[in-house]
């Protein structure tokens, strides 16, 4: 397997509040990692500093042999091979559902309005939304919009997504259906550092488990070792909290 992403002594400060503290991660092609942890761990903040959405303080995150940490690196063509997927969907409200997809092909990629067309289709069948194509976006259920930004950012054949807590803002009863479009994802060997609540999802599709605490990574193991034998102190009250409510 090649190495998709190297993370390493990553610090971030805010001020004077250290929100990450020396973070090491290395992330293999087609590897699915899940990262679990309380609020305000810095889970989240990992997740934007790996295209950029929030300045490192320091050290290095390495994405296909590329340092996006220094200040000289091509962020943005970077960016078009890391697709994101945030809590709170982040469409264009005022486009359609198809227009949201093809804007970044057509500007980006050069796509014409053809091909881009043609490729909003077939990604609005992957997330099972093929009916949507002209919809506006204001009519779609929170899950039906989630699915959407998936397809967005799928919109640009990225090779890692990043989930940031894609499932924290629905409603329960569609939390299934954008969990099951990421499964999908997973069986297809797509490469995804996923930051979730979702124990079922991080047990059944992820190939490693990270427990995010204070900032750092106290503990990472297989989905059997992490949520069957914990071994750090922190994490066993973690979860006893998590899986016993």
């Amino acid at each position: 397997m090649t190495l998709k992403v190297q993370v390493t002594n990553l610090n971030k400060n805010f001020g004077t509040n250290h929100v990450l503290k020396n973070v090491n991660l290395d992330v293999q092609a087609n590897e699915v990692v899940v990262i679990i942890g309380p609020s305000g761990s810095g889970k989240s903040t990992f997740l934007r500093t790996l295209n950029r959405l929030e300045e490192p303080t320091s050290g290095s995150i390495i994405i296909d042999g590329v340092d996006i940490a220094t200040s000289n690196s091509n962020i943005n063509q970077v960016r078009e091979n890391v697709g994101m997927v945030f809590q709170h969907f982040n469409l264009f409200n005022n486009l359609s559902v198809a227009q949201n997809i093809m804007l970044a092909p057509q500007e980006l990629k050069k796509l014409n309005a053809q091909e881009a067309s043609e490729e909003a289709h077939r990604l609005l069948k992957t997330v099972g939304l093929e009916e949507k194509f002209d919809a506006p976006v204001q009519s779609l259920s929170g899950g039906q919009q989630q699915r959407v930004a998936i397809a967005r950012a799928l919109a640009m054949h990225p090779d890692l997504m990043l989930f940031d807590e894609p499932t924290s803002a629905l409603d329960p009863e569609m939390v299934g259906d954008v969990l099951q479009v990421m499964k999908k994802l997973a069986q297809q060997g797509m490469t995804m550092v996923v930051v979730t609540h979702e124990m079922g999802f991080a047990k059944e599709v992820a190939d490693r488990v990270l427990f995010f605490d204070d900032g750092q990574i106290l503990e990472e193991g297989t989905p059997t070792q992490i949520f069957n034998h914990p071994q750090n102190p922190r994490l066993q009250e973690f979860l006893n909290k998590i899986l016993n409510v």
